[in-house]
């Protein structure tokens, strides 16, 4: 069985939105694109080269398959298994893309996505797609978490929990913190949420 990663740069109060770049991603009015840049530092970098070289096939949201297909064919040096890797795209209006092997799921994506899952291949991992994950969230279909947590807060912009989401309980299988303070951690689901009392 696939595994849905997600793997997501987030702040400290949630914003997901436009850490690349400042043209990234200004729906919504967003200002603060680039807020990553200025915390990168060589332990963030060797965490993420170990991630991006994994086995992986991607499961994005629109929004980010349309920043990303003009940009990774351009830079397979950076990122060797992203043009190769199957592109599994939640979208109900885009059909095709010169950028291949591309895949797009209309329709019922928490069925589809739940089919994927279960079929043999390598994880999925899902970067921003920040509509696509209230979704999976939803229909508890996120099996681990890799975040990046950033020292700061800005206040607006998408949100990694925007919608709500089911109860869920996770357990931490990595964590680190970066030089510039970024707080790498990695959890995966851990059951149903338990309750108690202090005695």
């Amino acid at each position: 069985m696939r595994k849905v990663i997600a793997l997501e740069f987030i702040t400290l109060d949630g914003v997901i939105q436009a850490g690349g770049g400042p043209e990234e991603d200004t729906s919504g009015g967003f200002a603060y694109g680039g807020w990553q840049a200025p915390y990168d530092d060589a332990v963030l970098d060797g965490v993420m080269s170990k991630q991006m070289n994994l086995p992986f096939d991607l499961l994005l949201g629109r929004k980010t398959f349309e920043i990303w297909a003009p940009y990774w064919p351009l830079h397979s040096d950076i990122w060797p298994g992203v043009n190769p890797a199957t592109k599994y795209v939640a979208s109900n209006t885009m059909t095709s893309s010169d950028w291949q092997p591309s895949v797009f799921l209309s329709g019922d994506i928490a069925q589809k996505v739940n089919q994927l899952k279960q079929q043999q291949g390598p994880d999925l991992h899902v970067y921003g797609s920040a509509n696509l994950l209230q979704t999976l969230f939803k229909h508890d279909l996120v099996d681990e978490l890799w975040l990046k947590i950033y020292p700061l807060t800005l206040g607006t912009g998408k949100r990694l929990f925007a919608d709500g989401t089911i109860p869920a309980a996770f357990k931490m299988t990595e964590g680190k913190v970066s030089p510039n303070g970024i707080l790498i951690a990695n959890y995966e689901r851990a059951g149903a949420v338990k309750t108690g009392r202090y005695d």
